[in-house]
């Protein structure tokens, strides 16, 4: 029973630091990046809230959406796979292929690791910080369970979309979504989650369907020697 409490606490500090930017280096980078890059990074003016165009010169051009040979022949075609070490997530094709994103992870992250399905998903999500952060945070009182959460739109930690993964039936309290600034992708920006370019999120938002398998494989990180990858 303390071993689930502990979990549960674990994961619920998970959920309520996506909006931290406590940055560490996940993976070691090229130093490049893309001066031009493709137009599906531009600016997003068809949904309700305005989404920037992404910066050039600013993301490693191994952090932008492409398709890849399947690094995970094992996984059938539609699974999410999400290597937090790597800062990468792949979505399996059925033709030998994969689309790679560029993720943001967080500490907390490297603590969970499993199997996962996507239960459900939802556009403009609504945040809602626990009850232990409004406690360490009273700033964030009026976005409080009992108050209704943050309203969606620009400031709101999970962006323009939000994919909720759980596991034998329970909410993990992990989520993929978008609102990752492009200066922090490919780094440990939050204690929890697993954080996407808003532009990449729709994308996967519109791709994957509700009950999609989801892998988050486990960190070599050690407790104690995060950061020192």
């Amino acid at each position: 029973m303390k071993r689930r409490n502990f979990m549960l606490a674990v994961s619920a500090a998970a959920l309520a630091a996506c909006a931290k930017k406590e940055t560490k280096p996940v993976a070691t980078l090229p130093p490049t990046t893309v001066e031009f890059l493709p137009a599906h990074y531009g600016a997003v003016t068809d949904e309700p809230f305005p989404i920037p165009a992404v910066p050039s010169g600013v993301v490693s051009p191994d952090l932008l959406r492409q398709e890849v040979a399947n690094p995970y022949p094992d996984q059938p075609a539609g699974t999410v796979v999400v290597d937090p070490d790597r800062a990468f997530m792949h979505l399996v094709q059925g033709d030998g292929k994969a689309i790679r994103y560029g993720v943001g992870v967080g500490a907390a992250g490297f603590g969970w690791d499993g199997d996962a399905v996507m239960q459900f998903k939802r556009k403009w999500p609504r945040w809602t910080p626990p009850d232990e952060m409004v406690a360490r945070r009273p700033d964030l009182e009026p976005y409080s369970i009992a108050n209704g959460g943050m309203d969606p739109g620009p400031g709101n930690p999970l962006g323009s979309r939000a994919l909720y993964l759980f596991q034998n039936g329970k909410d993990t309290l992990y989520r993929i979504h978008g609102a990752c600034e492009p200066q922090f992708l490919g780094q440990a920006v939050s204690s929890g989650c697993i954080r996407l370019l808003d532009q990449d999120a729709i994308d996967i938002y519109e791709r994957v369907p509700n009950g999609a398998k989801v892998v988050v494989l486990p960190s070599v990180w050690k407790e104690g020697a995060r950061g020192i990858f």
